[in-house]
């Protein structure tokens, strides 16, 4: 016999409550625990589903090496690792208007066979329209406006031949809905069991499956955790709404790197692969500025660190940091007032990477350290100079990975005064000829 029960599930978290809690105590969101009714199978319809499954021996199994489809956006073949592998889900997820539903609708566009985009936010009639925008004619296209995830298997039975050598794209996947469940589109019961019956048909078709996904006002994936753990692979489209630049990483990839990114622009007529220009000219230097290379998976990317200071009344002076992580320009400021003796404590002290770029790495500790050092002392750095490295509490400069790579970059875009640990030992060096 099949046993109901109702729970209270966090739409956040997951977190799962016999009873209602006002505030969920994993995730400590408020109203977030929605009713949901839950259905256990019996033990004897358990053994009936296990049949005659028997273990197999590793030894026994053939290794199959996985075919790849190169999707024709070289960006994106970069981040999934040479391309689309037959069976594989690709969770895509970004804020709203960032540019997913064009991602896929390109990637359609370039496959040979047969693709089927499941619209369950968009009508036909709107995803034309953004079609014609893109300059996409492609007769291999098939929409389908439906929500139930069940019919979508039915079709998917039906016309599997048809679409073998294509691919299934979502969009999104908080929208199916199953009517085995209670729960509204979009809550952990609907997302988790909408996926997971979703990407168990594709595999078994071998189709390659794009599932576009929500994010939360704090930028995580929308949905229980475990959407992300049953896919194989999961990518964020990121970038500032003010700039035309999009980057794509890859935080999952059982196929491939999960250091690269893709880097497009944002136009009228779609997302196209680039390079960005992160950097003025070299003509000068210019005060708080300074140049450095940053590595973007394995790509190196010269970008522009940006630093004012100024002084204010305030009793505690604002730290403000945009594309650096806040709490290593804390920690860099301390190594400032401690190791040079400057009077920061009096200063306001805000920090910027040109172009919208978002830099976590250390390697940009001695960069963001000579711009805020020479806003400070309103020197510029000399011209053509760029700076490489990671501070230490001591303000000692330590190596960074991938060093002859970034130098060997520097010096072919023209930057000969070149400072990192191949000629630095400690920020002093630096420092003395800005004072």
């Amino acid at each position: 016999m099949t046993k109901t029960s109702t729970n209270y599930v966090c739409q956040q978290c997951g977190y799962v409550s016999p009873s209602f809690l006002g505030r969920c105590p994993n995730c400590e969101a408020w109203g977030s625990l929605v009713e949901t009714i839950e259905s256990r199978s019996g033990n004897q319809e358990i053994r009936k589903s296990v049949g005659s499954q028997k273990p197999i021996k590793l030894s026994e199994i053939k290794a199959e090496a996985s075919r790849r489809t190169p999707t024709g956006i070289s960006e994106l073949d970069l981040v999934l690792g040479g391309g689309v592998v037959p069976g594989m889900a690709v969770l895509l997820a970004g804020e709203p208007g960032i540019g997913k539903s064009t991602l896929l609708l390109e990637l359609a566009k370039n496959i040979t066979g047969a693709v089927l985009y499941v619209a369950g936010e968009e009508s036909a009639s709107q995803i034309k329209i953004r079609a014609q925008r893109l300059g996409i004619k492609a007769d291999n296209i098939l929409i389908f406006e439906q929500t139930d995830v069940d019919l979508l298997r039915s079709l998917l039975d039906t016309q599997g031949e048809t679409l073998r050598n294509g691919l299934v794209i979502v969009d999104s996947i908080q929208t199916l809905t199953t009517d085995d469940l209670t729960g509204t589109a979009g809550s952990v019961g609907q997302v988790r069991e909408c996926a997971a019956r979703l990407i168990a048909k594709t595999k078994s078709l071998g189709m390659p499956l794009f599932l576009i996904g929500h994010v939360t006002k704090d930028g995580a994936i929308a949905g229980p955790k475990v959407l992300e753990h049953i896919v194989d692979t999961v990518l964020n489209i990121e970038g500032e709404k003010s700039s035309n630049l999009r980057l794509v990483r890859t935080s999952k990839n059982r196929f491939g790197p999960t250091d690269e990114v893709g880097i497009f622009e944002m136009s009228d007529t779609g997302l196209a692969p680039t390079t960005p220009d992160l950097t003025p000219a070299m003509a000068g230097g210019q005060v708080g500025s300074c140049q450095t290379i940053t590595m973007e998976g394995t790509r190196p990317i010269l970008v522009e660190i940006q630093a004012l200071t100024t002084a204010t009344p305030l009793p505690a002076p604002r730290r403000v940091g945009n594309g650096v992580d806040y709490a290593r320009l804390q920690m860099i400021v301390a190594v400032l007032q401690k190791r040079l003796n400057l009077p920061l404590w009096k200063e306001d002290i805000y920090v910027s990477v040109s172009g919208g770029f978002k830099i976590s790495e250390p390697a940009v500790d001695l960069p963001i350290a000579l711009a805020i050092l020479s806003s400070f002392r309103n020197k510029a750095l000399p011209a053509k100079a760029l700076a490489i490295g990671e501070l230490d509490l001591l303000g000692n400069v330590r190596a960074v990975n991938n060093l002859p790579r970034r130098l060997k970059e520097a010096k072919k875009l023209g930057y000969n005064n070149l400072l990192s640990t191949n000629n630095l030992k400690s920020l002093y060096d630096t420092a003395g000829q800005l004072v």
